[in-house]
């Protein structure tokens, strides 16, 4: 996984904007036959803010990548998140009643866990740019604070 890891002109001290990231970006990344490779690879090069991972998703995206790529693709996600290209976020107690909160919401939707713990990391991490390619779900869903997300990188 590529990236720049500070961005020219950025203040010193000062974080840019963190990013969400669901699972299919990252599938997408591990596989450069995916007609979306090149659009997250783009993303995540041009992106110098944190990228944070729901620990949800991790598992998702484990279990897809050993299905597409077998065991060698899941080791080189392992390796990605033990070298922390990503950072992954597990969610309290209080935010697990969040998601609950979030899955009652928009319960015609079925929200699972993974998409659930996007929603509510981006509450944590005060930002609204998910990577994703859900925008079925991303569209409907407002952000905890009201607002509508920012998808990447289809809102580029």
């Amino acid at each position: 996984m590529c990236r720049r890891h500070a961005r020219a002109g950025a203040l010193e001290g000062v974080w840019p904007l963190t990013v969400i990231v669901d699972t299919a970006p990252v599938v997408a990344l591990g596989d450069s036959k995916d007609p979306r490779h090149g659009a997250v690879r783009h993303v995540l090069e041009s992106e110098a803010g944190r990228l944070v991972i729901p620990a949800p998703v991790t598992a998702e995206v484990d279990y897809l990548v050993r299905q597409r790529g077998g065991p060698e693709a899941g080791r080189r996600f392992l390796e990605d998140l033990s070298m922390g290209r990503l950072q992954v976020e597990s969610l309290s107690v209080e935010e697990h009643r969040l998601a609950l909160a979030l899955h009652d919401r928009y319960f015609d939707l079925d929200l699972g866990l993974a998409d659930l713990s996007v929603a509510v990391l981006a509450h944590r991490f005060r930002t609204r740019r998910i990577l994703t390619f859900d925008e079925r779900d991303f569209r409907t869903v407002r952000s905890l604070d009201g607002g509508s997300f920012t998808l990447l990188p289809a809102d580029l």
